[in-house]
Order: C-alpha cells, then structure tokens, then sequence
C-alpha cells in the first residue's frame, strides 16, 4: 500500500513559487496559490470551515475575473489597484479592491493561526486560529458575522489529527510548511503596505 501523498506535493501552486518584481505580485499566480491555501481547510474535516472557504473562494474569483477583463493592467497585485482606482474615482465603485482587501484578510487570519501554532507546540489549533482570528478578521466583522468565525474555530481539529494530514515523514513536511507560510506572510505583509501606501484600506 503506498503512502498518501504529502500535501505540498499535490497543490499546483505555492507561495514560495509567486513571482515578485518590481511591478509587484503576480496575480494569476497568487490566486492560484491562494485557491491552493483553501485546500488546507479542506484538511481540517469540518463542515463549520465552509464559511471561511466560501469566503476567500469568493474574493479569489472577484480577483481573477478583473484580470481576466484586464489581463495587461492587472497583471500584478499593485497595477490591479491602481487601475481599479483609475478605472472607479468612488471608493465605493472599487469592487474588486475589495475583494482582495477581504482575501488578504483571510490570508492574514490564516497565516497567523498557523504561524501561533507551529511556535507553541503544545497548543491546540483551536487556541491557535482563535488568537489569529482575535488579531486580524475580528476587528473587520460584526456582531453577525463572529459567532460564526468562533464556531469555526472550536471545530478545528486537534494538532495530532491535522499535522499528519499534511503527509509524512513530518520532519520531511513541516519545514515544507514553514516555507510556505513566511512566503504567504511576506506576500501579506507587502500588500499591507501596499494598501496603507495607496490608501486603498487597511488590511
């Protein structure tokens, strides 16, 4: 019987892999990497995760199809910004501005849950994505909205059940991991400043 094969394995894209230039990030490829990070939720084996899923699916797609409809002036993260404010001189009007505003939040709740986890290695995941949802998304939602993110995150699953779902030998995975994440949170930390530069919101 084989072995299963390791998560990094099976995504088409990692973060590590996102082209960054002067121009910016490379917006196919962040969003590829980005409906790639979705599938880790998938990991998790809970249907209460839906919410966060549909949620950075939605803005992966807002994205993408502004690219689509403008494939040279968005070609990057930064020049999709730009035209998106060019293209609507009303905050209001910038749609996909904030789809990705909403995208890199979810990214950011992500990374941090991950990040907390792997530093306390006696903590649970559910302890984890909590003080990263406390620390980023929280902030953003309403009184609606957080009863939901907080039923999520009591359904995540305990660190000895999700860690090998990302495949083995753990000491071949996780550093796969670790690699990932600072990818993924250097992207998010560079369009933070992005967004605060332009004023295009606050991520």
């Amino acid at each position: 019987m084989s072995a299963e094969p390791q998560f990094f394995e099976t995504i088409t894209k990692s973060y590590v892999d996102v082209p960054i230039t002067e121009a910016g990030v490379d917006t196919a490829d962040f969003c590829e990497a980005s409906e790639n990070l979705v599938k880790i939720f998938g990991l998790f084996g809970n249907p209460a995760f839906v919410v966060v899923q549909n949620d950075l699916t939605g803005n992966i797609a807002k994205v993408r199809a502004y690219l689509a409809a403008n494939p040279d002036s968005a070609s990057t993260l930064e020049r999709l910004l730009a035209h998106d404010k060019t293209s609507h001189p009303n905050p209001k009007d910038r749609h996909t501005t904030g789809g990705l505003m909403w995208l890199l939040r979810g990214l950011k709740f992500t990374s941090m849950g991950l990040r907390i986890n792997l530093e306390n290695q006696t903590e649970e995941l559910s302890t984890s994505f909590t003080k990263g949802y406390e620390g980023s998304l929280k902030k953003w939602h309403g009184f609606a909205v957080r009863p939901i993110f907080y039923l999520a995150m009591k359904a995540c699953p305990y660190r000895a059940t999700f860690y090998p779902k990302l495949g083995e030998p753990q000491e071949v995975v996780l550093p796969k991991l670790q690699e990932w994440l600072t990818a993924l949170e250097e992207i998010v930390k560079r369009e933070e400043g992005v967004f605060k530069a332009g004023g295009y919101g606050e991520i």
